[in-house]
């Protein structure tokens, strides 16, 4: 899952000699408020168009505006991982994608990293979801495998993140084959585990995309 396999090649970018006139036509034209510029086949940055309306010139060249997140940038071979975290560093909807020439590719737009963060946590599948907290030094993912199977339940994907209310400790969210969760919950709390939250899906009526949302809430990327 690497970052150019995502590339949205329907988001063009923008030339230093283009007018903010051509910008906006082209955000309006795709819905999107912002466009990466390129020089040289080099990634200079995103204009957004708050800077253009901003300005209120619309003759106005790209070269002459002050560009935005010249650094959200990812090389071709990071994962779709390491898109979240920049665009979420940045607050940016847009990742540029580079070679490691720092040749421009393109961009991978968060709505396409999330629907494939979304796929690699398995999140299509039956189960539920459940965020454990705790000291880095207490994680054990096999010692938790093992109460969770000792429930016959078992885990199809996890991922570590920042606890953002203790800094000194992570959060583990797991995707489990099983919806419920109730005896799951109870072993993992005699063994010591804090869950702090979970989510349980009913038979696949739920739609997709509130799927995803509560997912992303529980992360809090």
């Amino acid at each position: 899952m690497q970052a150019y396999e995502f590339i949205n090649n329907l988001i063009p970018p923008l030339k230093p000699k283009d007018k903010a006139k051509m910008a906006l036509t082209w955000m309006e034209e795709i819905r999107t408020n912002m466009l990466p510029v390129v020089e040289n086949n080099r990634f200079m940055g995103f204009v957004t168009d708050n800077l253009i309306y901003t300005l209120n010139n619309p003759e106005l060249q790209i070269s002459k505006i002050a560009l935005e997140f010249s650094a959200c940038f990812v090389y071709q071979e990071k994962h779709i991982y390491d898109v979240i975290k920049v665009a979420s560093e940045y607050h940016s909807h847009m990742v540029a994608v580079i070679d490691k020439e720092t040749n421009y590719l393109g961009v991978v737009t968060m709505e396409d990293a999330i629907g494939a963060f979304a796929d690699s946590l398995s999140i299509q599948s039956q189960g539920a979801v459940l965020v454990l907290s705790m000291f880095m030094t207490d994680y054990s993912l096999f010692e938790i495998a093992r109460i969770v199977e000792s429930e016959n339940a078992k885990i199809l994907s996890s991922f570590i993140s920042n606890d953002p209310l203790d800094d000194s400790k992570i959060k583990v969210t797991l995707k489990l084959d099983k919806s419920e969760l109730r005896h799951i919950k109870a072993t993992l709390e005699r063994f010591g585990f804090r869950i702090i939250d979970h989510y349980q899906e009913e038979d696949s009526g739920g739609e997709e995309q509130e799927r995803i949302d509560n997912l992303l809430r529980f992360l809090q990327i």
